[in-house]
């Protein structure tokens, strides 16, 4: 079994904080507004020879009828089920409240180890209040300031007695991005996909903030898929956390080797949508383009093959790309998505031997050979494929700035024709011999 750390608490008490000095970089969003953590977002750490998995959940509101705070219940009881020990975090400047107390009854029967850190004792006057904590019956409490770090090794020193000496080894495995617009079914996709609630889901656009990682393996399938923030155009991200969600969502599709562009049947490919796939492609990524919300539209005989030509008529010119229509909702071919998903992670990881690949170049030339420079003809003496994640070929040649962009294209066509590399863009570069 993994080691698996949740940090839990009330609103507003440091938890992203903590978590943050945990995994030693700002991946979960911290803000000075309560309630920022809605989902909880995933790191890894490190500690006297043991490593470990970091959940930060949302803050914990008891008996709450807001729409946001009864879904963090969920995800603060599914990170409990999923921890191997608990960080209970509390507020030394608001003593114990009524909701710590309530947490601390809730995470005794969880009969799970419990670390409580009292937050923000950076002071001695802080640190002789902190000691009204030790009521709270946990028997291992801790003082701390995740902000400036002190007494966070203790912590960490704390539960790393508890965890297991076992480490996992890395598996490398395919990192799918579900990507697009607001509210266009993604968290639900993923929830439909993994048969829980994995993801707050409610009708308010926008609930995602954080990018979520979550390990599929099951059937024979084995990847990670990342739920990320919708993107909106600049002009409507209004408020601190919406210019937080994009970067996260920029990292997201960063860290991924394919991105599952989803779109709404009803409105189409929209110019939003447009620039997000710009992004994916800028950054060499897996393509493949999911339409939701099938099971809205009315259909007619042509009515898929007429939307699809759309759509890639939108996309041109890289309209090498798998487009499926499905319903998250009647859950219709979410299976066949991941499934050409993966098949598109393959493409882009796929090889060409180097005197496979200079033959096929050789016979390219041969069939069109590039316009003369004043005078002189362009070879093109040399081919290989450059040792990156993505497909990316480098061509030897004499006249490298002279090669013409639509020669260029007729290449890669060209390659394309004879090697599949469906869903994934690919990089030729022009070099000297």
């Amino acid at each position: 079994m993994p080691n698996i750390i949740a940090i839990v608490g009330r609103p507003n008490v440091g938890k992203s904080t903590l978590f943050n000095r945990m995994v030693g970089q700002r991946q979960a969003i911290t803000d000075n507004l309560s309630g920022v953590t809605r989902d909880r977002q995933y790191g890894s750490g490190y500690w006297n020879g043991k490593t470990f998995s970091i959940i930060d959940t949302g803050g914990f509101v008891e008996h709450s009828d807001d729409i946001f705070e009864a879904a963090i219940r969920e995800q603060v009881d599914i990170a409990i089920e999923e921890a191997t020990v608990i960080i209970f975090m509390t507020d030394v400047t608001t003593g114990i409240t009524d909701l710590d107390a309530e947490i601390a009854d809730k995470l005794r029967k969880s009969n799970k180890k419990v670390v409580l850190a009292v937050n923000k004792v950076d002071n001695p006057e802080r640190h002789l209040a902190a000691n009204e904590f030790w009521g709270l019956g946990c028997k291992e409490t801790f003082f701390l300031s995740a902000i400036s770090g002190s007494g966070t090794g203790e912590v960490l020193d704390a539960v790393a007695d508890s965890l297991s000496d076992e480490e996992e080894d890395a598996i490398d495995i395919p990192k799918i991005a579900v990507i697009g617009r607001p509210n266009v079914g993604k968290s639900s996709f993923i929830n439909a996909l993994m048969g829980e609630q994995r993801h707050i889901v409610t009708e308010i656009a926008g609930t995602t903030r954080d990018s979520i990682h979550t390990r599929y393996n099951k059937f024979g399938k084995d990847f990670l898929i990342i739920d990320t923030a919708g993107l909106r155009k600049k002009q409507q991200v209004e408020e601190n956390l919406e210019f937080y969600s994009t970067i996260r969502t920029v990292h997201a599709i960063e860290d991924s080797d394919v991105c599952m562009l989803m779109l709404d049947a009803t409105t189409g490919l929209e110019s939003q949508d447009l620039s997000i796939l710009q992004l994916a492609l800028r950054r060499s990524k897996g393509v493949v383009i999911v339409v939701n919300k099938w099971d809205l539209i009315e259909k007619e005989t042509n009515t898929a093959r007429d939307i699809e030509s759309v759509i890639r008529k939108k996309m041109a010119p890289f309209t090498d790309v798998p487009i499926l229509f499905i319903s998250v909702h009647d859950k219709q071919r979410i299976f066949k998505a991941i499934e050409i998903a993966l098949e598109v992670a393959d493409n882009r990881a796929r090889k060409i031997p180097t005197p496979q690949l200079n033959e096929l170049i050789e016979t390219i030339v041969q069939k069109q050979p590039h316009p003369s420079f004043r005078g002189h003809p362009i070879k093109i003496k040399y081919s290989t494929q450059l040792p990156v994640p993505f497909p990316a070929f480098a061509l030897f040649c004499n006249y490298p700035k002279e090669v013409k962009p639509n020669y260029r294209n007729y290449i890669e066509n060209q390659i394309r024709e004879a090697h599949n590399f469906t869903g994934s863009p690919i990089r030729i570069y022009f070099r000297q011999k």
